[in-house]
């Protein structure tokens, strides 16, 4: 059974518009990479020219912060949620 990717608002105009992506991989940078090749474009707004998370999106799986685990390489099991959520600043 796929994980399933929750796409925020944002970010689903690289995805026509699709809310959930379900996605087969071992690692968030393997979901990445899947996330890419299907909608173009889209690892732009969620990493880095180095290949780095930006500073502005988090990442959970499972509920937990992948920056407090293994970042990119944080492992997925079979039916995690993925949920990609920018950060949000105002004034």
């Amino acid at each position: 059974m796929p994980s399933t990717v929750i796409i925020p608002t944002p970010l689903r105009r690289f995805t026509d518009g699709v809310e959930t992506v379900p996605v087969e991989g071992g690692t968030i940078k393997d979901v990445f990479n899947y996330l890419e090749e299907k909608f173009p474009g889209i690892r732009t707004r969620l990493c880095e020219e180095n290949g780095d998370l930006r500073r502005f999106i988090n990442v959970y799986v499972d509920g937990e912060d992948i920056r407090f685990l293994d970042r990119l390489d944080t492992a997925i099991g079979e039916k995690s949620e993925i949920s990609i959520v920018p950060a949000i600043a105002g004034g």
